[in-house]
């Protein structure tokens, strides 16, 4: 398994609205499962999109910077603002097509289930006495 980040801006970082960004994630494993965890303060439900292509997760939204001076000058600069889009490949063994996600206090949490067993694996069919 593995995190692909996107490339965003890094040079003297000015505040424009169209530098991209990448989200803090954590991916980790449950019993029942593989959860994502991706922080996004001060972001919408209707501004993050989530899309699954084979066994890749994009997350991807928009932070509006809507609460400063148009003219302000800033002295430190932390937060992330724009568009940002963060690709998750999650291993073989994984459903993403029964994912949960659900958003609240600023974070975005992903449920993917294991997978169960297909029409294709092998498995025992348990044999019993016939009656007659």
């Amino acid at each position: 398994m593995h995190f692909v980040k996107r490339p965003h801006s890094t040079g003297g970082r000015e505040a424009s609205s169209e530098a991209s960004w990448t989200p803090n994630t954590d991916v980790y494993l449950t019993d029942r499962g593989l959860v994502i965890k991706v922080e996004l303060a001060g972001m919408r439900r209707e501004d993050l999109e989530l899309t699954v292509e084979g066994s890749r997760m994009r997350i991807s939204g928009h932070r509006h910077d809507c609460c400063r001076a148009p003219k302000c000058k800033f002295v430190v600069m932390e937060i992330n603002y724009g568009p940002f889009e963060s690709v998750i490949e999650l291993p073989k063994g994984y459903d993403l097509s029964s994912a949960k996600a659900s958003y609240q206090n600023g974070f975005l949490r992903v449920d993917v289930p294991a997978q169960t067993p297909s029409a294709n694996q092998p498995f025992s069919v348990p044999v019993e006495s016939a009656e007659t």
